[in-house]
């Protein structure tokens, strides 16, 4: 599609307007500027972008527009039903799957009318004596808005989840994780002095991969030495293994010289959030950063594609700046990338050990 940015006019800008001004983030009403993208329709779009966990960057781009899409949708609107080849997508969706959560159905509020979400919801028809044709129309909303929640304050779901971690037990032997090098091929990602995204992060991949392989952990990579693939593609890759984890490996840059320092990053889009990646970014961010001592640049919840699309907790993080001389100079060191690999299966081993049993923050030490 054709970027949207300060500037921009047309029946597309318009349409933006129209979504930002209904979420009343926009004054529409002079017809002068119904299809100009202005600096109040930037500020609006960025203030948008901010809520949804996208780049606060002032343009409309895929991921973008997709949020204003689903944005302009409310439960009742519509018919919702599972379509395998075109699944309904949409805020509307987002609020059927939170609220059938919070009266303790089992499913990801990712705002895709999956079979996932299809399942819980026959589930809630039959539990309400309703026909249980797996579509939510007049009847559905009229029965789930008579209910009462059940659960009120707090992270009910968070609770849910850590409670069936906890079932699972501690052992990794057979856990499933996908490991994500981000870029490849022809796509190097951020270049410095000849060091390339690509080539670190599909280092620190392997050494992950043979950390992971020694506790028994099953674990796949999205990518080869020499070829990409698409964030979709990622994601589709990892869930049809089954996995259980999801960890995208990737390094920043920043026109600053002085950004510094490692981040993490769990699928939030300011509508939904999930709790389990929010956990383990929390865990991978609080070992590395203890292990390493580079700037704490903390956990962060996202929209994007790749976090929204794999079905299983999954954990973006940025192991330092390659733009930053002092970070740079850690990232080239192999011994640097072996402490960030045991860091990172440091956290997905305290991800699943019982509370009592869970060690302080970087003393934990696992077979290399």
């Amino acid at each position: 599609m054709q970027l949207l940015r300060l500037g921009s006019s047309g029946p597309a800008v318009a349409e933006v307007r129209t979504v930002l001004a209904g979420l009343g983030l926009l004054d529409n009403a002079e017809p002068a500027t119904a299809d100009l993208f202005d600096t109040e329709c930037e500020i609006a779009l960025r203030s948008f972008q901010q809520r949804r966990g996208l780049d606060a960057d002032g343009v409309v781009g895929v991921e973008t527009y997709r949020a204003l899409s689903s944005a302009r949708w409310r439960l009742g609107d519509r018919v919702l039903s599972h379509n395998a080849t075109a699944p309904l997508v949409g805020d509307d969706v987002s609020t059927l799957q939170t609220q059938l959560m919070e009266i303790g159905y089992r499913l990801r509020a990712d705002g895709v009318f999956g079979a996932t979400t299809e399942l819980a919801l026959r589930d809630f028809q039959r539990d309400l004596g309703l026909v249980p044709d797996g579509s939510f129309g007049p009847d559905s909303l009229r029965g789930l808005s008579q209910l009462k929640r059940r659960v009120v304050g707090g992270r009910p779901q968070l609770l849910r989840d850590m409670a069936a971690v906890a079932e699972a037990g501690p052992n990794l032997l057979g856990r499933r994780i996908v490991i994500d090098p981000a870029h490849g091929g022809d796509d190097l990602g951020a270049v410095v002095d000849g060091i390339a995204e690509a080539d670190l992060v599909w280092d620190l991949a392997n050494r992950l991969e043979g950390r992971l392989s020694a506790v028994g952990v099953t674990s796949w990579l999205t990518r080869g030495a020499g070829n990409a693939a698409t964030f979709e593609e990622r994601a589709r890759f990892a869930n049809a293994q089954r996995a259980d984890l999801v960890i995208s490996l990737h390094v920043d840059s920043s026109p600053s010289p002085r950004a510094n320092g490692v981040a993490t990053f769990y699928w939030g889009s300011g509508v939904t959030t999930s709790t389990l990646g929010e956990r383990l970014a929390d865990l991978v961010q609080r070992e590395i950063v203890a292990r390493t001592g580079m700037l704490d640049d903390h956990t962060h919840g996202k929209g994007w594609e790749l976090l929204r699309l794999t079905r299983m907790p999954t954990v973006w993080l940025e192991a330092g700046y390659l733009t930053n001389v002092a970070d740079r100079e850690k990232l080239v060191e192999p011994l640097f990338r072996d402490v960030v690999a045991e860091a990172i299966l440091v956290a997905v081993q305290r991800l699943y050990l019982p509370k009592e049993s869970d060690p302080p923050t970087g003393v934990l030490r696992m077979p290399a």
